[in-house]
Order: C-alpha cells, then structure tokens, then sequence
C-alpha cells in the first residue's frame, strides 16, 4: 500500500485526523497550504478536498482567483495519483489543461479520479486525471484534466 494512503487511513480514523493530514500534506508542499485545503477523501482512484473561499484567495472581483482552482487541482490530482500508483512506479505532473465555468465562490469541493485504469508497467505512460470542483450548489465552476507521467522507479545501485 501506498504511504501517503497508509497515514490517511490511520489518521483520519482519529478526531482530527483529516485536518492534521492536511497540515503534513502542506507541510511536505509549503505551496499548498496558500489554499489551506482539507483533504476529506483519499483512496485509491479517488481524492477530494475542500477550500475555504477567503480574502487571501481572491481575485479583483471578489472570486476565487484562478490559480488558486489549479493549485486545488494539482493537489487532489496528484494525491490521488500518489495513492493509486504501485509503489514501484512515481508520478510527476506533465501538463494540466482547465476550464472556468462559473464564477468560484464559497466553500469550494474538488474530486479527482483517474479517467483510465491506473496499472503497473515496464515503461512510463501517460494517466490523463479529471478533477471536478464545484461551488456550494453543486454547480462545477472549475474542470481540470491533468496528464500525469507515471514510470518506474529507478534502482540506482
């Protein structure tokens, strides 16, 4: 199993477990915590988290600004990419493209999930990833698809 999945699962067994995660996860990728997400679900295919609509990631109309919707994607992108992969293979984010399809305000809910099956193989290939988020309602206001570049680890002697 996974380790990212493997201290997922025994820390969200625990009150506040999820919220600590969160902290490691952003701990271990300083750039994240600008969002200050919250991982709700992590399982093999399937991430989702949530952000808070504040001040600090607005845009100048009082929106969650666009950047601050990629960064939300590459995070549950690549989370769940990281709990799905053998632990022989790795992962490295290869290209993202997005959509704006409302205006993102309030607290906002982002689900990524492999769109092919994600498997273990002798050379690298690309795994496209959907990443869904949606405004309180449930409208999605935001779609990102995100190539992700899964190969073997190397064994360096």
């Amino acid at each position: 199993m996974p380790s990212i999945l493997s201290l997922h699962r025994r820390l969200a067994a625990w009150p506040g477990g999820t919220w600590l995660f969160s902290r490691l996860v952003c701990f271990k990728a300083p750039y994240f915590s600008t969002i200050r997400p919250r991982i709700t679900k992590l399982e093999a295919g399937r991430c989702e988290a949530r952000i808070p609509d504040r001040r600090a990631v607005h845009n100048h109309i009082g929106t969650v600004h666009a950047i601050a919707l990629c960064n939300l994607a590459e995070l549950v992108g690549g989370l769940m990419t990281d709990a799905s992969i053998p632990a022989s293979m790795r992962w490295i984010p290869k290209g993202m493209t997005v959509q704006y399809l409302k205006k993102a305000k309030g607290t906002l809910h982002a689900v990524a999930t492999p769109d092919i099956e994600v498997v273990e193989a002798e050379a690298g290939y690309d795994l496209p990833v959907s990443v869904s988020v949606r405004n309180p309602q449930g409208d999605e206001v935001f779609h990102a698809r995100i190539t992700m570049w899964v190969s073997p680890r190397s064994h360096r002697s």
